[in-house]
Parts: C-alpha cells; sequence; structure tokens
C-alpha cells in the first residue's frame, strides 16, 4: 500500500492516451482510446482485460517501447512522450520484467542481476535483492540451471537492482506452474514495498489481480471500463462488461416498467434504485452465478450443457435459448449433461441494472 511519507505526484500520469499499429494488418483500428490513468506512488495496479484489449501495449507506452499517437505520459512528474517531448526507454528509469524472463543465457545470476547497474554503481542491492528473493548461494547458476519460479525471481532483482521506483510486469507468472505462481504472486507487493517501488501488472486473470492489487484498471477493446480497488469492482462495477468479466456474473436482458425488472428467468421486485444506472427501459441486469437456482423439469426449455468440480461446489453451465449461464450450486445437487431445468432467481439476491449499450466510461 502507498506510504504517507512518499510524494504524492502521480508516479505515472497517462493523459488522453491514444494509440494504434501502423502496417496493413492494423486496419488502422485504435488499440488504445482516450486513456486517462494514474498510479500513486508505493501503489500496486493490474491492467485487466482478454487478450488483445491493449493491456501489453499500454506498458509498451510508459516503458517508452511504443510512441503515442495522441495524449501524454509523465513518470515521476517528468513528461517523457507527447506533446512534442520524447524520452526512450533507456532514460525513464523504469525496470521491465517480462513474460518469458529475457535473462541472458551466457550470464549467470549474479551477472544478469546486474547487468543493468551504471558502470561504477553500487552492487550491494543487487546482493540484497537476491537474497530477499531467496536466489542466495545462486550467483554463479547459470538461467538454465535455475528453475522457472527462480528465474523469475531473477528477473525481478534484475529490473530492481539500479533502483528503480517503476517496474512494470507483464503476465510476470503466466508461464509457472500453480503452486510457484501462487507463492511469487503473493510476494510481489512486499517485495516492491521493501524497495519503495510502485508497480503495473498486466495480466488476464481477474483472480491474481484482485488478490495482489491496490487498484485494478479493466479494459476492453482499447477502453478503459474502470480504475477502481478490487472491493469496489465487486461491490459497484462500473459497466456490464467489468460485472460479467471480473465477477463471472450473469447478464440478462431485461425490461423495466413501473419498478419491476422482468428476465427471461423471472422478475426483480422491486428493482434496487441505488444500483440502476440511469432511467431506461430496455435494459441488462447483472446477476452473481449464486443467485440463479436450477429446478429439474423435463418440459423446460433450459439444459445443462456442461459442469465443473470446484471442490466445495459444482458450475454448471445452463443453455437457455441464446444465453449462456453460469451457476454455483451445493455438491449434493448432482445434475448430468443434458439435463432439461427451469431456472429462477433466488429471492433476495443483489442485482445490478444497466441501460442496454451501457456507454464505456471511466476515468483512473
Amino acid at each position: 500500500m502507498p506510504s504517507p511519507d512518499l510524494p504524492q505526484e502521480p508516479q505515472v500520469e497517462l493523459s488522453g492516451l491514444w494509440h494504434r499499429y501502423s502496417g496493413p494488418a492494423s486496419n488502422g483500428d485504435w488499440t488504445l482510446r482516450d486513456i486517462d490513468f494514474q498510479l500513486k506512488p508505493g501503489e500496486l495496479v493490474g491492467l485487466l482485460g482478454p487478450s488483445g484489449c491493449g493491456k501489453t501495449t499500454l506498458l509498451r507506452l510508459i516503458a517508452g517501447f511504443e510512441k503515442p499517437e495522441r495524449g501524454s505520459v509523465s513518470i515521476g512528474g517528468r513528461p517523457v512522450a507527447g506533446q512534442g517531448r520524447w524520452l526512450p526507454p533507456e532514460r525513464r528509469g523504469v525496470g521491465m520484467v517480462f513474460q518469458d524472463y529475457a535473462l541472458f543465457p551466457h550470464l549467470d545470476a549474479w551477472r544478469n542481476a546486474c547487468f543493468g547497474l551504471k558502470r561504477g554503481q553500487d552492487s550491494s542491492r543487487a546482493a540484497w535483492l537476491l537474497e530477499l528473493l531467496g536466489l542466495k548461494g545462486l550467483e554463479r547458476r547459470y538461467p538454465h540451471e535455475l528453475s522457472g519460479g527462480q528465474r523469475q525471481r531473477l528477473a525481478l532483482a534484475r529490473a530492481l537492482a539500479p533502483g528503480c521506483s517503476l517496474v512494470l510486469l507483464d503476465e510476470p507468472f503466466s508461464n509457472l506452474d500453480v503452486e510457484v505462481r501462487l507463492r511469487l504472486r503473493a510476494e510481489l507487493p512486499g517485495v516492491l514495498a521493501r524497495c519503495g517501488a510502485s508497480g503495473v501488472i498486466v495480466t488476464h486473470d481477474p483472480e491474481e489481480a484482485m488478490a495482489i492489487c491496490d487498484r485494478v484498471a479493466v479494459l476492453e477493446s482499447g477502453h478503459l471500463h474502470q480504475c477502481a480497488s478490487p472491493r469496489d469492482l465487486v461491490t459497484a462495477p462500473a459497466t456490464s462488461f467489468v460485472g460479467r468479466f471480473v465477477l463471472q456474473g450473469n447478464l440478462l436482458p431485461a425490461q423495466v416498467q413501473e419498478g419491476q425488472c422482468e428476465t427471461p428467468i423471472g422478475v426483480l421486485d422491486p428493482v434496487d434504485q441505488a444500483a440502476t444506472v440511469g432511467p431506461a427501459s430496455a435494459s441488462e441486469v447483472l446477476v452473481s452465478q449464486q443467485a440463479i437456482e436450477l429446478v429439474p423439469d423435463d418440459d423446460a426449455e433450459a439444459w445443462v450443457v456442461g459442469r465443473e468440480f470446484l471442490g466445495r461446489e459444482w458450475l454448471y453451465q445452463v443453455q437457455l435459448n441464446d444465453l449462456r449461464l453460469r451457476l454455483r450450486l451445493p455438491l449434493d445437487l448432482n445434475y448430468s449433461r443434458g439435463q432439461r431445468c427451469h431456472l429462477r432467481l433466488r429471492s433476495g439476491e443483489p442485482a445490478r441494472l444497466y441501460p442496454s449499450g451501457t456507454a464505456l466510461i471511466a476515468r483512473g
């Protein structure tokens, strides 16, 4: 979490940022559209969204590997891109951790960790980082002699060794097995705090982003939908996409008339006005996976198309006309694939209403 002793000027500030790639394959489409975003000192922010939404491009714009077509980028209060200014990556003072580690195979762990140090710069910080990250005693091993988790720790040590106050991480845990990934992601916030560094991490995993980040920026098709704390994302998703992608909720078409919300599987009565986003008659309502009950009925239109065992409950996929719904049900409710069923909303379950075609408006 940000320290009160740190300066309050944003560590990173993006203002009105637009970007698109050149070349015939891009079709001139915008990769990012009008992005406003701030990273506070000492903060870890996740860039979350599906593949191709612009997460890595945004990270590369901060690092200096891409140039914005419009808008500006500032790091530590210093403009580094836009408004007639451009600072190359090596002069931005930013550490970068890549998905594939990008270690030098011909250098041992010690020389990899020290690679970013300037000539004559004290190497004691590199030694401290190797010890902090559990790599002490492995300094003379080469990358091929280290496990995947050790290589990722080494990549993080190399990024932090020069004393960078900003570290950018591009899906750093995606190539690791589950146990190592969980352990390393739990360690990351503490390591950054010990180093006095802020961080931006790219991920497509909502659970990962919500578990370790102070705030999460949710992107889709180049738009920033919402940038908020994990708690605020859960309790007040700004758009239907945030609720569907982050919370894995079910989005139902709805008609609102005189305070009643009619959906294909039941009526929400009355509509929670505090959760309503603007007046609308044609709307969409977001309900959780736990908010829908399944009742076997051989004459019903819905049917079970699949299920997953989650340890303490089942996750069912149910098809109703053109809707694919996800339901979490207790283990004692055991239904087979192809089971015809009737669906109904549990009484008292929270739901959130959105106007149909909600505008993608959010600011970080």
